[in-house]
């Protein structure tokens, strides 16, 4: 990897009996945007909180741009942006007070004040709309109003924490431009999401989380090519779907077979053979097919394939 601006060392983080993160490590290349995929509960919110400081660790180490968060959190907040996810704008307010205001509170002021809330204006299509009050504003809007104000202190690393929830799809392609613009620009970006087609389009490197655990960290590209074959996904009462099994376990078109929450898994080598054979298989047998779904390769599968869940449950 190349210089990485975060670096993630054994986190822990613990609600009594509950193991929220569980000893994950990783790092961040500089200019990179970071995808941090899971299912609700997986453990990534909290450790965005923790990598932003809202939370302490139960133990672990985390450095940004070489600086130990643990010795100088100063130093560090003063080089991260975080775009939380709930909306932090005043709403009685128009968007040139808001960021005026946030960027006092930043320690900006005079002629570097007026020049940075101009070009974040201008980097999230908003200019024109400076002056009016946000209550006026669509929900994409206030998005990326949201996004500005994590920007005015020029951070190295910014944490966008589900950026496109609740957004039109126009809001959504204004948010992705502004996220690519910055990015060639040079920033790191650590970027959450509940939608895959997100992460595959702006994602360098993607981690799934799971139970307070990274179980997979790579390219999306890599991430396919290992886990995101043809997947079929049946749904079978538990007694058709063990009689089943040792069928399926015997076909040239399928790579393996998991069973999961009354559904069967076909991790596939040729989709559609895969697909008839097990219609001919269940209608001779006479087992009831409760629900049938065909996913293509793409990251959506590796997301089912490894956590039996899909990202928005």
């Amino acid at each position: 990897m190349s210089d990485p601006i975060l670096v993630v060392q054994d986190l822990h983080k613990a609600y009594g009996d509950i193991q929220a993160v569980g000893g994950i490590s990783f790092q961040i290349a500089r200019g990179e945007i970071f995808g941090l995929l899971g299912p609700n509960g997986a453990g990534k919110t909290t450790t965005v909180s923790i990598l932003t400081g809202l939370l302490e660790p139960d133990r672990g180490q985390i450095s940004v741009d070489g600086i130990s968060f643990q010795k100088m959190p100063r130093a560090v907040k003063a080089r991260i942006g975080l775009v939380p996810q709930d909306l932090a704008i005043y709403p009685a307010l128009s968007a040139l007070d808001n960021l005026l205001f946030f960027g006092r509170l930043y320690g900006l002021q005079g002629k570097r004040l007026r020049e940075r809330v101009e070009t974040v204006l201008e980097i999230v299509h908003l200019t024109p709309r400076a002056k009016d009050p946000v209550h006026t504003f669509s929900g994409g809007m206030k998005r990326r109003l949201n996004i500005a104000v994590g920007l005015l202190h020029e951070p190295e690393l910014l944490f966008l924490d589900e950026p496109t929830v609740g957004v039109d799809p126009q809001s959504r392609n204004a948010i992705f431009e502004s996220v690519e613009a910055l990015n060639r620009a040079g920033l790191t970006i650590l970027y959450t999401t509940h939608y895959m087609e997100e992460a595959q389009r702006l994602c360098h490197r993607v981690a799934i989380m799971d139970q307070g655990q990274i179980i997979a960290l790579d390219t999306p590209a890599a991430l396919i090519r290992q886990w995101g074959s043809g997947l079929i996904v049946a749904g079978l009462p538990e007694e058709a779907a063990e009689g089943l099994i040792r069928h399926l376990e015997h076909w040239p078109a399928v790579k393996s077979v998991r069973r999961r929450d009354g559904r069967l898994y076909l991790d596939t080598l040729h989709t559609q053979e895969a697909l008839m054979a097990l219609l001919d298989t269940t209608n001779r047998l006479g087992l009831p097919l409760r629900s049938l779904e065909i996913l293509e390769a793409n990251l959506e599968a590796v997301f089912l394939h490894l956590t039996g869940k899909r990202l928005r449950d």
